[in-house]
């Protein structure tokens, strides 16, 4: 079989090459000599990566003659149909959707994240690309989203697809290097975003606290120089010492320093499911509904949104204290949520093939 996936892919994002790794672990592990091409920005190093094809992203040409030697398309995971980062988003997901649909492929919407929809057009396109096709969403939100703009197909709720790694394999020297042990610092995951609220400042005062309770500050930039730029900002606004990882450690690393951290206080999502994997404790910071969903499915804390002034740094330690005293019970919470979904994810992987092979 031979499977093409279509998602944000090749862009540096360590989210979004958790879930295409976690997609290709997940097919070859339901079929091991699956042919797998994948859509992506730098089609070299993702081919180099994963050890799969790759075509270019944006080559419209070579997309089509891809999708007519393909089985079926799948599309996802993440955030794609939104048009919040703008209004190009949507048409080019909903677009390599259409040509698969064009050429009579089956396609499979996988464990996808909806919103937020704002533009009638958005709207609009979304209700015609998801016509006929078989849809997972991995919340309640994204599914009462596609209710609401008026997609009739039936969707069917999932985990998100990265809780289905397993952690157990990766590693990282780095923590050794940094003289760090496990479960003895906290992992930080922070990003920009624009907001009249100086939710870096606070972020940098709760910090500061911990730091003068015992507590070793460790951030992770997620997104490359993106968020190595972002934990920089929030570290020089801190008075006590902190240490900020390496912009350009392997996936397996990131997942490594998050999992063996004492707890992480993340904005990033999948810095959340990473945590998740391991059963680590997360305090959520959100700028976006995909994190108050997961955070509600795990049971963990969310101390506030980046917009909205109703939180400070004091609040945020009392929340880390709280939640450090009491590790052992959430950490056998979770642990139990977790098994639950990784099953659950592995479960998503079937269904795509099965909708290849009857279609």
């Amino acid at each position: 079989m031979h499977v093409v996936l279509s998602g944000y892919y090749g862009f540096d994002n360590v989210g979004d090459d958790a879930i295409l790794l976690s997609i290709i672990q997940a097919l070859r592990k339901c079929q091991p000599d699956i042919d797998i091409t994948v859509l992506s920005n730098n089609p070299a190093a993702t081919e180099k990566t994963y050890g799969v094809k790759a075509v270019n992203r944006w080559k419209m040409n070579e997309i089509k003659q891809v999708l007519k030697t393909a089985d079926g398309l799948i599309s996802g995971g993440g955030s794609l149909m939104q048009d919040q980062t703008g209004m190009k988003t949507i048409p080019y997901y909903a677009g390599v959707i259409q040509i698969a649909k064009w050429l009579k492929k089956p396609v499979f919407v996988y464990a996808q994240g909806m919103g937020p929809i704002n533009h009638p057009l958005s709207k609009f396109i979304v209700r015609k690309a998801f016509n006929k096709v078989k849809i997972t969403v991995r919340d309640k939100a994204s599914q009462s989203l596609l209710t609401e703009i008026g997609v009739k197909n039936e969707s069917f709720i999932v985990p998100d697809p990265v809780i289905g790694l397993n952690g157990s394999t990766f590693h990282t020297d780095w923590l050794a290097d940094a003289s760090l042990s496990a479960n003895t610092y906290i992992a930080i995951s922070v990003r920009d975003w624009p907001s009249t609220v100086d939710y870096k400042q606070k972020i940098a005062n709760s910090l500061d606290q911990l730091v003068r309770h015992g507590e070793q500050i460790v951030f992770l930039p997620m997104h490359g120089e993106h968020d190595a730029k972002s934990s920089q900002e929030v570290a020089a606004l801190m008075q006590e010492k902190s240490i900020v990882a390496p912009a350009d450690l392997s996936i397996e690393e990131k997942i490594a320093v998050i999992g063996q951290s004492k707890l992480l206080i993340g904005m990033r999502l999948h810095s959340l499911i990473f945590s998740s994997i391991y059963a680590t404790p997360f305090i959520a910071i959100s700028y976006d509904p995909k994190i108050d969903a997961f955070a509600e499915i795990m049971d963990q804390p969310i101390i506030g949104h980046v917009e909205v002034d109703n939180w400070d740094g004091t609040l945020l330690f009392e929340q880390t204290v709280k939640v450090i005293e009491q590790l052992p019970t959430i950490q056998e919470n979770m642990h139990q949520k977790v098994q639950a979904f990784q099953a659950a994810a592995e479960t998503t992987a079937k269904l795509a093939l099965e909708a290849f092979t009857k279609a």
